[in-house]
C-alpha cells in the first residue's frame, strides 16, 4: 500500500517516539514483554494500514493507544476469553492521589498485573504507570469515567493486597540438551568466533532485529554477525526471560549490571532456526523478569 510521504513520515516519527510507551502498556496488559512486543507490532501494522482512510486525526497518540488497547484485548480474548469493562460498580469514587500507590503500581511485576481483571489492569496501567488523566483514559478506551474510576479503585486495592504475597513460582530450568546448545552459542559469540556461530545455523534460519529489520536464510543472517563483530559493547550470558531460555546481554564494561537487552533463540534438530534480537528494542527489558544462570 502506497501512503503519501506527507502522511506517513510524521506517523513514522510518532510510532518511533511512542514505541517504548506503547510497549509498556502492551507488556503489562499481556503479562509478557515478548507477547507485548507481538501485540505492539500488530497494533502498529493496523495503524499504518488504517492511515490512508483515517482522515484528520485530532489526537494521534490517543488514536494509537486505542489501537494498541484493542490489539491487546484481541490477544487476551484469543488466549483466555477475558472480559473488558462490564462488572465494575459505576458509582465507585476514584481513589484520591496517592504517590505510594502509584509507585506500587509502576513497580508491580508483569505477573502481578496479570492477576487483575482486564478492566482494572488497563485503567491502572494508563493512569498510574503511564500518567494519563481520567478524561484521556476514557477517550482512549472508549469507556465511561465512572467505570474507569471503579476499575482504578478496585485495581489499586488488589495491587496493594498482592504486594504482600510471596512469589512462590518455581525457578525455571533448562534441559541438559538445551543448556549445551545455549552455552555453545554464547561461548562462540563471546569468543568472536562468528564462523563457528554460522556453523550452528539452519539453512532456513530467520532473524528478527526487533524494531529494525528481518533477514532470512544463512547468507542474509550472516550480515548480522558481521555487525556484531564491529561493536564492543556486549557480553553474553545464559539465562531466562519470563521462563524462556535466552541470551542476556550485559555491558562489556559493567559485567555486574542488569542485562540491558536480550536475544531469544529457537532450535530445530540441533540447528538454530530463529533469532529474535532486542538490541534496538531495549525498552522490552524494562520490567522483564530476567534470570541469569
Amino acid at each position: 500500500m502506497n501512503i503519501p510521504d506527507e502522511i506517513s513520515k510524521p506517523f513514522d516519527r510518532l510510532f518511533g517516539e511512542l514505541r517504548p510507551k506503547l510497549h509498556r502498556y502492551c507488556a503489562r496488559m499481556t503479562g509478557s514483554v515478548v507477547d507485548g512486543e507481538d501485540v505492539l507490532q500488530e497494533a502498529l501494522a493496523k495503524a499504518f494500514e488504517a492511515l490512508p482512510n483515517a482522515g484528520p486525526i485530532a489526537n494521534p497518540e490517543g488514536w494509537l493507544f486505542r489501537i494498541a488497547h484493542n490489539a491487546a484485548l484481541d490477544f487476551l480474548r484469543r488466549r483466555a476469553r477475558e472480559k473488558a469493562f462490564s462488572d465494575e460498580d459505576p458509582d465507585m469514587i476514584v481513589d484520591p492521589a496517592n504517590p505510594t500507590a502509584d509507585r506500587q503500581a509502576a513497580a508491580a511485576s508483569l505477573h502481578t498485573f496479570m492477576r487483575l481483571p482486564v478492566a482494572q489492569r488497563s485503567s491502572v496501567i494508563m493512569m498510574d504507570v503511564l500518567g494519563y488523566s481520567l478524561q484521556e483514559i476514557s477517550a482512549t478506551l472508549d469507556t465511561s469515567i465512572p467505570a474507569i474510576k471503579a476499575a482504578l479503585h478496585r485495581g489499586r486495592h488488589r495491587l496493594r493486597d498482592l504486594a504482600d504475597e510471596p512469589d512462590d513460582r518455581p525457578v525455571p530450568r533448562l534441559s541438559a540438551a538445551q543448556r549445551l546448545l545455549l552455552d555453545a552459542y554464547i561461548d562462540r559469540f563471546n569468543a568472536r568466533d562468528f564462523d563457528a556461530v554460522r556453523d550452528m545455523l539452519a539453512d532456513e534460519v530467520r532473524l528478527e532485529l526487533v524494531a529494525r529489520t528481518r533477514l532470512n536464510g544463512r547468507k542474509e543472517v550472516g550480515i548480522y554477525f558481521g555487525n556484531y563483530s564491529r561493536v564492543q559493547d556486549w557480553r553474553f550470558v545464559p539465562g531466562f526471560v519470563e521462563d524462556r531460555p535466552a541470551v542476556l546481554v550485559r555491558d562489556s564494561d559493567d559485567p555486574a549490571a542488569r542485562p540491558s537487552y536480550f536475544i531469544l533463540l529457537a532450535w530445530q534438530d540441533g540447528k538454530l532456526l530463529t533469532i529474535r534480537d532486542f538490541r534496538h528494542a531495549r525498552y522490552a527489558a524494562d520490567g522483564a523478569e530476567l534470570f541469569v544462570l
